[in-house]
């Protein structure tokens, strides 16, 4: 049995090597963070293009499966990096939820049908190389990104993560019983058990909390399924399932294995599409930009090197090309997992490493994937709102990390009161033009950066 000491040596070193009965666990916390949010992009796309049901119904569940699969290999490149492809930062890749404004947008103007999934694809190939590009170039546009820049836009990436970790507390605001006392309770017990074994064990167990948390809210729900009732009745008279209820149905409908299908759906590339999917990926680097540097702060206590940052994109940009050629929307760092490394300061590469493999078997043995896709949304937001929490924490830490100025205060201040207040408040931008409010109408994230950015650029700097 290894030691508690030799545990924390191992966990908190990137490059160590790690038993693989502690090195399994702590990578499965990491899939169990980014699990449903690596498939909901997806699953709302879908259903804004048809594909959800009827005759595309095996469509749907095919790129469910390869959104596994991608997000795991991808990861690993990542991880390990394959020439200047790669950042070989602790950091776990996946669907990005930051496409879907565009998308649906895209959606929209084109009718909503598998054409228009096809021109997402095709603009997210282009637009992932066009990120590529960026990654390379980076080093002459790093001096847009000190510490006060990309500090802000990990604080801004926590605050709207937040609201998000809130929601799944509560079972998901689409759940017939959202913010039930069953919910609430299931999620607070998910949290009282991570803060246990979080502050009250030593070393394993300590380093794999989020994942005994979730392990416990998992058999509570089982419990609860024994003595509590199972189904509910709205207003209105209709019956429902609650949402903290076990869908074992899935798990058991779900095949052994199956083969990701590449382009499974016809590219086609179409301007109308293409353009803002572009501008969104800027957006993406700058975003994976600051979830590289929370990271590096959070869990290894130092800013991210131009080499980190520059592979990191490349990356980011080349994983989503890869990605749109399965059919999967394009991925990014994912800064769920930025908060769990912030919490609990595991970096080991090996680690994170089993997780990716996870994601990979999951695509490839759906049951594996049914089995966590059924995690009741409260059980998920009793690991969230502390992990969110721990991104905010790294951002403040980042900004902190030199000494704070009038200057450094008045971007800070005004990138989160103008940037991020508008961009989490879409509707003042209902009269802007369009190009904007896809821009910036969709997170406060995107805006927080561009102020942040400019302000940066434009405020003299005081004399040492």
């Amino acid at each position: 049995m290894i030691k508690s000491a030799e545990l924390e040596n191992s966990a908190y070193d990137f490059e160590a090597k790690m038993p693989l009965r502690h090195a399994i666990p702590l990578g499965l916390q990491h899939v169990f963070a980014m699990f449903v949010g690596n498939l909901t992009p997806l699953l709302i796309i879908t259903s804004a293009c048809g594909l959800a049901g009827g005759e595309f119904a095996d469509l749907q569940v095919s790129l469910l499966q390869n959104a596994m699969f991608v997000a795991g290999i991808v990861t690993l490149v990542q991880l390990y990096g394959l020439g200047p492809v790669g950042g070989k930062v602790p950091i776990i890749m996946g669907t990005s939820s930051g496409f879907l404004g565009v998308f649906n947008s895209v959606a929209a103007t084109m009718g909503g049908d598998v054409t228009a999934y096809g021109a997402m694809m095709g603009a997210s190939i282009l637009g992932g190389l066009f990120e590529s590009v960026l990654g390379v170039f980076l080093k002459p546009l790093r001096k847009l990104f000190p510490p006060v820049v990309t500090g802000t836009v990990v604080l801004s990436i926590g605050l709207s993560l937040i609201s998000v970790g809130v929601n799944s507390f509560g079972g998901g605001n689409a759940a017939k019983d959202f913010g039930s006392v069953e919910n609430l309770l299931l999620a607070l017990f998910v949290l009282v058990v991570i803060l246990f074994f979080k502050h009250w064990t030593k070393g394993f167990l300590s380093s794999s909390s989020i994942l005994v948390g979730i392990v416990a809210g998992y058999l509570a729900a089982i419990v609860m399924g024994f003595v509590l009732p199972t189904t509910g009745v709205t207003a209105e008279g209709v019956e429902f399932t609650k949402a903290w209820v076990l869908n074992w149905h899935k798990v058991a409908e779900a095949s052994w294995f199956a083969i990701p299908k590449l382009v499974p759906v016809k590219i086609v590339f179409d301007l109308r599409a293409i353009l803002p999917v572009i501008i969104m990926f800027i957006v993406t680097a700058v975003e994976t930009v600051g979830d590289i540097s929370g990271v590096m702060e959070g869990g290894m206590g130092r800013e991210a090197t131009d080499k980190e940052l520059s592979g990191g994109i490349i990356c980011d940009g080349l994983g989503s090309t890869v990605a749109a050629c399965f059919g999967v929307l394009p991925n990014t760092s994912f800064s769920q997992n930025v908060g769990l490394v912030a919490m609990t300061k595991v970096v080991n590469r090996g680690a994170l490493a089993t997780g990716a493999i996870f994601l990979m078997l999951c695509g490839l043995i759906p049951k594996l994937g049914a089995l966590i896709s059924i995690m009741p949304q409260a059980v998920l937001g009793g690991a969230a709102v502390m992990m969110f929490s721990s991104i905010v924490v790294s951002g403040i830490q980042l900004i902190t990390k030199e000494k704070m100025t009038p200057r450094t205060l008045t971007i800070v201040s005004v990138a989160l009161g103008v940037g991020y207040g508008m961009g989490a408040n879409a509707s003042i931008l209902a009269n802007t033009p369009q190009f904007v409010q896809l821009i910036c109408g969709e997170s406060g994230i995107v805006p927080a950066a561009f102020v942040a950015i400019i302000l940066n650029c434009l405020l003299p700097r005081e004399e040492k």
